[in-house]
């Protein structure tokens, strides 16, 4: 039984979680969570044994000062509480951390726990992979479910996927299994470009998140610094004719497959959206991949700057089912 002390009652509240590590591509995810924790002043109240679930000689310790006194920080997960304003106030039970190095089914289990003991309506798990994308184009999310009713009712796909998976997948499929209702957002992040940060994805995955759980997100500095991250990556792309070309190739692929939903939901969804944020008064390691391989990416060792890869000679075909083959 787990004991939550100083933990007022909570109003509605839903888990919102994501993990670094293998599901976390640009950091887009663990950035999103970290946001909504910055941006509302997160306060935690629980944080997982770390011996339990972490080989340090992965995910090493860190060491630092404070006030002339040697401490360490010791990797492991964290869960915070926000309250919401508005309104309908609720609750969010934030959960960052790193994924597990070991015994996941019991991290699983010790997080539902939790999640039963602060009464958690809905889990929304939050992930990014890398995938055929361009970075000129709006960043593709996938939300997922293995619930029909949820798909349903909060138009969400019923995944399909087969495959390597990371911790999100297992954590999701144990909600399921505990009858908890759970969702996997997805953000689709460039392979030739996916170093961290990503400001564009993690813009994309609040977004999205904002729609589903029905709360304005404050969004602070993150629109203009996704603005910043794709001049950046045009300078970039355009230093190398290859790569522009690539470029080029994976928007023209990507603006055939979605002439459809560019003239539907998509627009509805954007001006759902600019609706709630007018009337709110102002502004508001390796990773997964779409075929379970690892990331590629190249560093400008004079700069330190990421640059993208140059693709193979030979005009390279999109992968088919890039931004629907997701995790579960």
């Amino acid at each position: 039984m787990i004991e939550l002390e100083g933990v007022p009652e909570l109003i509605d509240p839903v888990m919102v979680a994501a993990f670094e590590g293998w599901n976390d591509a640009g950091d887009a995810a663990s950035t999103a969570v970290a946001h909504l924790e910055r941006e509302w002043k997160g306060e935690v109240f629980a944080a997982l044994d770390a011996e339990d679930y972490y080989d340090f000689q992965v995910n090493r310790p860190t060491v630092w000062m404070d006030g002339g006194v040697r401490k360490i920080t010791w990797p492991t997960t964290r869960l915070s509480v926000v309250r919401v304003g508005g309104d309908k106030p609720r609750d969010l039970v934030l959960v960052r951390g790193i994924e597990p190095s070991m015994r996941w089914r019991s991290f699983c289990n010790e997080l539902l726990g939790f999640a039963h003991e602060l009464g958690v309506e809905l889990v929304v798990v939050l992930g990014a992979l890398l995938g055929d994308t361009p970075h000129t184009r709006p960043v593709p999310i996938s939300g997922t479910t293995s619930d029909p009713d949820l798909a349903r009712r909060m138009d969400l796909e019923e995944t399909k996927y087969e495959g390597p998976t990371g911790i999100v997948g297992v954590l999701q499929e144990a909600c399921t299994h505990a009858g908890v209702p759970a969702v996997s957002l997805w953000a689709a992040v460039p392979h030739y470009v996916s170093q961290p940060p990503n400001p564009k994805a993690t813009l994309a995955l609040l977004n999205r998140l904002e729609d589903l759980i029905g709360v304005r997100i404050p969004l602070g500095e993150l629109p203009e610094d996704a603005r910043a991250w794709q001049v950046g990556v045009d300078q970039l792309a355009a230093e190398d004719s290859e790569v522009a070309e690539y470029v080029q190739t994976l928007e023209e692929a990507r603006d055939t497959a979605e002439l459809p939903e560019a003239s539907g939901e998509a627009i509805a969804r954007e001006f759902e959206r600019y609706l709630r944020r007018r009337d709110g008064g102002g502004p508001p390691g390796g990773h997964a991949t779409a075929d379970g391989e690892g990331p590629s990416y190249l560093r400008d060792s004079s700069s330190e700057r990421t640059r993208p890869p140059k693709p193979p000679r030979a005009d390279p075909e999109p992968d088919k089912g890039d931004e629907d083959s997701t995790e579960d």
